[in-house]
Parts: C-alpha cells; sequence; structure tokens
C-alpha cells in the first residue's frame, strides 16, 4: 500500500495532468467566450450546485475582484423567485460536470425565454446544459482523483482552473489596473500593500521640517513637533524642495566621533545629501521594498517638483504592515560629510 506522501503527490499529479490536458484543448470556444464577458453590458450571472457550485462562487467572486460585475445566483433558489435577479443584458456563466442536474436544467426554459446568452463550462458538449448553451467549453473526460473516482476532485480542479483562465483573460484584455484592483481590496493585508503613501505618510505637521542653511544646533533648538517625533529632519532649499535629511542616529554620531564644533556648522555640511524619496502616488508595497533594499528607517514623500509633502517612518510600517516587516532591523544610513 502506498505510504502517505506519495499518495497525496498522485492526487497532485492527477489534477494537474487533467488542468494541462484541459490547456492544450483549448480553442476557439474560449475566445468566444472571452468576448461575450468582454463586452456583456450587466453583469455575468455565475450559476452551480453542489461542488459546482462552490466553484462557481470562486469564480464570480474573481470576475468581480478583477473588473468584471458579477453575482453567483444559486439554480435552487432561482426556481422560487431568484431569476428576477437576471437582466436581458447579463450573461449567464454555468457549471455543471454532467450537464444534467436537474436544478440547473429546469432554470433553462426560463433563460431562453429571456433571451439570455449561457456560456456551458461542462464535460461534454451532448449534454442538455450544453445543447442549450450559446458557448460551450468542455472539459472533456475526467477522472476524479481519489481511488474509486467518485469524489469530486479533478473535475473541480479542472472547473475553477478554467474559470479562473476566463475571468483573468478577460481582465487582461480590458486592461484592468493594479490601481482598479486596489480600490475593490480596501482591507486587509493586500489592501494595505495596495495603499499609496500619502495614505499612510506622516504629514509635514507631524514632521521636523527645516532650512539647510540653519545650524545643527538651530534645527534642533528650533524645530519640534508635538507627539511621538520621528528620527530624522527633513531638510529643504531656499525654493522648497528636498535637499537632504538628518537624522537623530546621525547627531549622535557626532558626538561619537569627537565632532561638536560640527553643531554650529551649516547642517547642510553634514546631513545627507539627495535622500532616497519616493512621489506621491507611489503603493506603499513598493516604498516598504525601498526601505527594506536600501536598509533607511525614514522615507520622505515629496510631489512631482521635490517638494516634501510629509515621511514614511519605519515605526509606523511595523505597525501597520507586520506581515512586511523583516527580520533583522533596518539600519540608519552612515553619516555623510560634504566636503
Amino acid at each position: 500500500m502506498p505510504d502517505v506522501l506519495t499518495l497525496g503527490k498522485k492526487i497532485l499529479q492527477r489534477e494537474s495532468r487533467s488542468i494541462l490536458e484541459l490547456a492544450e484543448q483549448l480553442d476557439a470556444r474560449f475566445l468566444q467566450a472571452v468576448y461575450r464577458i468582454l463586452h456583456c453590458a450587466g453583469s455575468v450571472v455565475v450559476c452551480g450546485i453542489g461542488k459546482a457550485g462552490l466553484v462557481g462562487q470562486k469564480v464570480s467572486a474573481t470576475l468581480s475582484s478583477t473588473g468584471s460585475p458579477s453575482h453567483f445566483l444559486h439554480p435552487a433558489e432561482a426556481l422560487h423567485g431568484d431569476l428576477g435577479k437576471i437582466k436581458s443584458d447579463d450573461v449567464m456563466l454555468m457549471f455543471s460536470q454532467s450537464g444534467e442536474t436537474e436544478e440547473v436544467i429546469r432554470i433553462l426554459p426560463t433563460l431562453r425565454s429571456l433571451r439570455i446568452a449561457i456560456i456551458a463550462i461542462t464535460a461534454s458538449d451532448q449534454s442538455t446544459l450544453a445543447r442549450n448553451a450559446e458557448i460551450i467549453l468542455p472539459l472533456g473526460r475526467i477522472t476524479e482523483a481519489d481511488v474509486h473516482g467518485l469524489a469530486p476532485s479533478t473535475s473541480t480542479a479542472v472547473m475553477i482552473a478554467l474559470g479562473d483562465a476566463l475571468a483573468l483573460t478577460v481582465s487582461e484584455r480590458r486592461g484592468f489596473q493594479a490601481e482598479q484592483f486596489a480600490k475593490l481590496h480596501p482591507g486587509g493585508s493586500l489592501g494595505r500593500k495596495l495603499s499609496l503613501v500619502e495614505e499612510h505618510m506622516r504629514t509635514l505637521e507631524r514632521c521636523r521640517i527645516a532650512p539647510d542653511t540653519e545650524t545643527i544646533r538651530e534645527v534642533f533648538a528650533r524645530h519640534s513637533v508635538s507627539g511621538r517625533r520621528s528620527g530624522a529632519i527633513l531638510l529643504t532649499q531656499q525654493s522648497g524642495r528636498l535637499s537632504g535629511i538628518f537624522t537623530d542616529s546621525d547627531l549622535a554620531r557626532l558626538f561619537e566621533q569627537r565632532h561638536e564644533h560640527l553643531l554650529d556648522t551649516p547642517i547642510r555640511c553634514v546631513m545627507t545629501l539627495k535622500p532616497t524619496s519616493v512621489r506621491t502616488g507611489t503603493r506603499m508595497m513598493e516604498a516598504i521594498a525601498i526601505m527594506g533594499e536600501r536598509r533607511i528607517s525614514e522615507l520622505p514623500v515629496t510631489d512631482n517638483d521635490g517638494i516634501p509633502l510629509g515621511m514614511i517612518d519605519i515605526t509606523d510600517v511595523v505597525a501597520a504592515f507586520p506581515e512586511c516587516t523583516e527580520e533583522e532591523p533596518i539600519s540608519v544610513p552612515m553619516l555623510k560629510v560634504a566636503a
């Protein structure tokens, strides 16, 4: 008797082979289905029951989240009034392995009377569902992955893969962008990563900012903020553009290196020149990647003209994005003394 690990591998291999075989069989009917959904003026109404219904719910959610309005219709509920949810400009995407599922078959006459376009994902193009569909996407002959060949497994894996292929191909042809995806996923880890830096930065009233012509002593004496301060000071030219950054660690390093005499020199002589910064409109996932790659704790945010608008602080990142922080702490860059 095969061991557990071998059995698990065999099941995955059986399902993956069926998906690859289906990929090789895709033909012009897939293209027709893509364009039918792409040009749908209403919603893609997904329908199925049992395991096929669970697949349909997932595919409907994928369609909705990638730019194609969609909702799921349970065929049993449809027989008791929910057919009223269907509009004449909708497209039906129907899942049924056999193509003979009673609840699915019973709503077909109403769909025909409403002249609703049907895309059928089913095993055979000879089934009742297939004969009533405008477009058929046949799954082909499928053997379930369990030892008895009975439990829906390979069939559902193939259905969900084909549904994903359909939804994501439509999304790409639609030109669906990451910014649109972010708007539809504002919550959770994904929503946070796709959010923009201006949603998380410390605005200028919460940042220390000073002209780069002032001395180090003047900067620290004159420019303070209420509440928990960031560990860096934004420094600007006369034009208001960001010219440098100076951190509390840089100040500590001056004392460590016995450079106290520099406290009364212009801060631009010891600040980090042309610090790494990002523009507004940058996604947080990009900003976090930059901070990790450059090993920096503060990241200024500027407008398109280089005028500082705020700053991303590592302590805020750790609190809001725990899944993005690295095991090792992000260090501060070494002090750069201008010539």
